[in-house]
């Protein structure tokens, strides 16, 4: 098995190179079908259950999909988007006629504007040292969220032609795991469907933002034009142009038709460079249009 679990910025920091190519792929939604059942069953329940919001928990859930699953903020780090998710419904008239009281989040919103990684330890030391109720409960939900994870989400293996494709990247290019999941997770999930030695560094959110986690282990090692980032979310696009890198977009709904466009078509042209242009743009708008800014309910 692959040694380098990459659970510190150092793994990332002194990352060497192999090949001249390199590649990032995030894993919730991307190489895993993980992320509804995630969201719906453990992130969105909880949410409900630890703000005492049952009376409009039609409305929560709604709105937590909205932000996590079916808009241009899927896939970002937990806390933006609880913060999000609750936010997206202050104003709804069927909230305010509930007279069901939100929390403010003013400590979480301070929290999140901070700059430090966005993850259970820095909140933990946060809550030790200040005794912010707030963010007591927001750190209970979090850890309940990831035990919650770890008891319901069991043998779920990739998408079809991810392994296609892992075995093409890994002959041709450096690849890591770049994700906003606690790194436990990751190494959980990649390790029971074998996939371990296919990524040299396993980037959680403990480690940093996405765009961080490629700067630290791409940027400057490689020529922008052979740095790829795989995503299915707005944020992998956002990381990647941070390095001035590609991207490949895993369309939510269509996963597996783009890994096999990805195996059988994408990395080739990665590789022979001559993905950028016309033809990441047309990927990319297709991915775009699948993604809206704006709530239904508030159209």
């Amino acid at each position: 098995m692959n040694q380098h679990r990459g659970q510190t910025k150092e793994d990332l920091i002194h990352f060497k190179p192999q090949h001249d190519a390199f590649v990032g792929i995030d894993s919730d939604g991307c190489v895993f079908p993980t992320m509804e059942i995630k969201q719906k069953q453990c992130f969105h329940k909880l949410i409900v259950s630890h703000w005492r919001l049952e009376k409009i928990e039609k409305y929560v859930r709604e709105s937590a999909e909205f932000a996590n699953l079916y808009s241009k903020y899927r896939g970002r780090n937990r806390f933006p988007c609880l913060l999000l998710s609750i936010d997206l419904i202050r104003n709804r008239p069927e909230v305010l006629a509930s007279g069901v009281k939100l929390p403010a989040f003013t400590s979480l919103k301070k929290f999140i504007e901070s700059g430090v990684p966005l993850g259970n330890p820095a909140l933990e030391k946060l809550v030790r040292e200040t005794g912010d109720e707030e963010l007591a409960t927001i750190l209970k939900w979090s850890k309940d969220v990831n035990a919650a994870i770890f008891r319901t989400v069991k043998n779920v293996p990739p998408f079809k032609w991810v392994r296609e494709s892992l075995d093409q990247i890994c002959a041709q290019a450096d690849a890591i795991c770049v994700s906003q999941t606690p790194t436990e997770a990751l190494v959980r999930e990649w390790q029971e469907h074998d996939l371990m030695d296919y990524v040299k560094v396993i980037a959680g959110q403990e480690l940093g933002t996405k765009q961080e986690h490629l700067q630290m282990a791409a940027q400057g090692h490689y020529p922008a034009d052979r740095i790829l980032m795989i995503g299915d979310a707005p944020s992998d696009f956002s990381a990647v142009q941070g390095v001035n890198g590609h991207f490949f977009p895993i369309n939510p709904g269509h996963e597996e038709a783009s890994w096999e466009r990805f195996q059988k078509e994408a990395f080739k042209k990665f590789l022979d460079g001559t993905y950028g242009g016309a033809y990441e743009e047309a990927l990319i708008t297709e991915f775009n249009q699948l993604l809206p800014e704006t709530p239904p309910w508030s159209t």
